[in-house]
C-alpha cells in the first residue's frame, strides 16, 4: 500500500480515489476513504480501528476486521495491470509489399499509411478517407499496418509500435488515433489528460461534450448541430490536453448509422452515394460524414458534459444530473493518463464541470436547447 500513490477528491457526498498502480478511479464513502488515507499513511490498524470504533459506535473487533478486509480488497483488486503481450516479435517479418498505400494530409502534416489487405484497410481508412490526397513526394510520417498470426501490427517509420490480438482491434484503433493526435498537435502521450468516447462541438469560443451509449443518437445529434451553426471538433475520440485542459480537434469523420439516414439525407445529400460499411463485430452498418472543421489545430475549453438520448415521441427533458453519476458513465469508456499530475488535473477539471441529461425526440427543440446552453441562457 505504501508504494501505491493515491489521490483523493471529494465530490458531492463521496470521495473519488485514484490508485496509481492500476490507474483506477474508485468512489468510496467518505468514512471509508478516510480509513484508506490512514492506512496509506502507515498508521497502525489498531489505532485506526479504535478511532473508527469510537466514531461509529461499533465493537473494536468489528472495526479491525473491516479495516483488514478493506486493505486486502484494495491490494487484491487495484494492483492489476493489463497484461502485456508476451512476445518479442523477432520472428515477425514485415511484408515486402503492401496492397494499399494511402496518403492523408491533416493541416500541414502528411501521413503515408500502407495496408496489407482489405481487412487492415477497413479498420482505419473509412474514418480518414476525406483527408486522402494524391501521391506526394513529401511525407512526414510513414505507418505500416499488417496482420500476422492473428495479430495486427503497427509500425511507424520502420519502428515497432505495438501488436494487438483480433479481440483488441479497438485498442489498435485507439493507439493509431493517439499517434495521429500526437503528430498533428505536437504533443507526446504523457501530455494528454485523457481521451473520451464522446462527441465534441464548439461555437468558436468554447466546447461541449456529448456522451451516451451506442444508439442513443450522439453522432446524429452532432451531424444536426454542425448543420446549424456549430463546429465538429471530434467524434468518438475526444482528446483533452494536460497543459491547456482543453478539447483538441481530431480529424476523423462522423460515423452515421443506417437508421439515421432518413433524418440526415435532406441536410447531407452526399450520404446517399457515400460508401457503406458493415461492421459485423460491432453489429452496425455505417456511412461516414465529413466534419465541417477546417482547422484541425483548434482547441477550446470545456465546462459542460451532456448525456444525450434520442427517444421517439418523448418530450424534451434537460436536467442537471449528479456528478458522481456522470463520472461513473464517463470513466469506463475513457483512456485516462496514468501520470499522477495528469490524474490530479483530471479530477480538478471534472470537479468544475456542469453535467446534464438531455432527452429528446424533436430535433429543432434539441438544437435550440444546445444554442441556449452555449449562450448561458439555461
Amino acid at each position: 500500500m505504501k508504494k501505491n500513490e493515491l489521490l483523493y477528491k471529494v465530490i458531492e457526498d463521496k470521495t473519488i480515489t485514484w490508485f496509481k498502480n492500476s490507474n483506477e478511479y474508485v468512489i468510496f464513502e467518505n468514512t471509508t476513504a478516510d480509513i484508506l488515507k490512514r492506512i496509506h499513511k502507515g498508521i497502525p490498524i489498531k489505532v485506526i480501528a479504535e478511532a473508527v470504533s469510537k466514531k461509529l459506535s461499533v465493537p473494536l473487533e468489528k472495526s479491525i476486521d473491516f479495516i483488514i478486509d478493506l486493505e486486502n480488497q484494495i491490494n487484491k483488486s487495484l494492483t492489476k495491470i493489463r497484461p502485456e503481450l508476451i512476445n518479442d516479435y523477432r520472428d515477425i517479418k514485415k511484408p515486402k509489399t503492401y496492397t494499399y498505400t494511402k496518403y492523408y494530409q491533416i493541416n500541414d502534416v502528411i501521413f503515408q499509411v500502407s495496408y496489407l489487405n482489405d481487412l487492415e484497410l477497413s479498420y482505419i481508412h473509412p474514418k480518414f478517407a476525406h483527408l486522402e490526397i494524391s501521391e506526394t513526394k513529401k511525407i512526414h510520417f510513414y505507418y505500416e499496418i499488417f496482420i500476422d498470426s492473428n495479430y495486427i501490427f503497427l509500425y511507424l517509420d520502420n519502428e515497432f509500435v505495438g501488436a494487438w490480438s483480433s479481440r483488441e482491434i479497438h485498442f489498435f484503433q485507439g493507439k493509431f488515433s493517439m499517434e495521429i493526435i500526437q503528430k498533428i498537435h505536437k504533443k507526446e502521450e504523457k501530455e494528454w489528460l485523457g481521451v473520451f468516447h464522446a462527441s465534441a462541438i464548439s461555437n468558436g469560443e468554447k466546447s461541449v461534450l456529448f456522451l451516451g451509449d451506442s444508439g442513443n443518437g450522439k453522432s446524429t445529434s452532432l451531424a444536426l448541430l454542425q448543420a446549424n451553426g456549430f463546429t465538429c471538433l471530434a467524434d468518438d475520440f475526444v482528446p483533452i490536453s494536460a497543459n491547456e485542459i482543453q478539447v483538441f480537434s481530431f480529424p476523423a469523420a462522423i460515423s452515421i448509422k443506417k437508421n439515421s439516414l432518413e433524418t440526415l439525407l435532406p441536410i447531407y445529400p452526399e450520404l446517399a452515394t457515400s460508401a457503406e460499411y458493415n461492421f459485423e463485430r460491432l453489429n452496425k452498418v455505417v456511412r461516414y460524414l465529413k466534419p465541417n472543421n477546417d482547422n484541425y489545430k483548434s482547441h477550446l475549453p470545456c465546462r459542460d458534459l451532456i448525456f444525450i438520448k434520442y427517444e421517439k415521441n418523448s418530450e424534451l427533458e434537460f436536467n442537471r444530473i449528479s456528478k458522481l453519476e456522470a463520472f461513473q458513465q464517463l470513466v469506463p469508456d475513457s483512456w485516462l493518463s496514468p501520470e499522477k499530475e495528469n490524474a490530479e488535473q483530471f479530477l480538478n477539471w471534472f470537479e468544475n464541470l456542469n453535467c446534464y441529461q438531455l432527452r429528446y425526440s424533436n430535433n429543432e427543440k434539441m438544437i435550440n436547447t444546445v444554442h441556449q446552453l452555449f449562450d448561458n441562457e439555461l
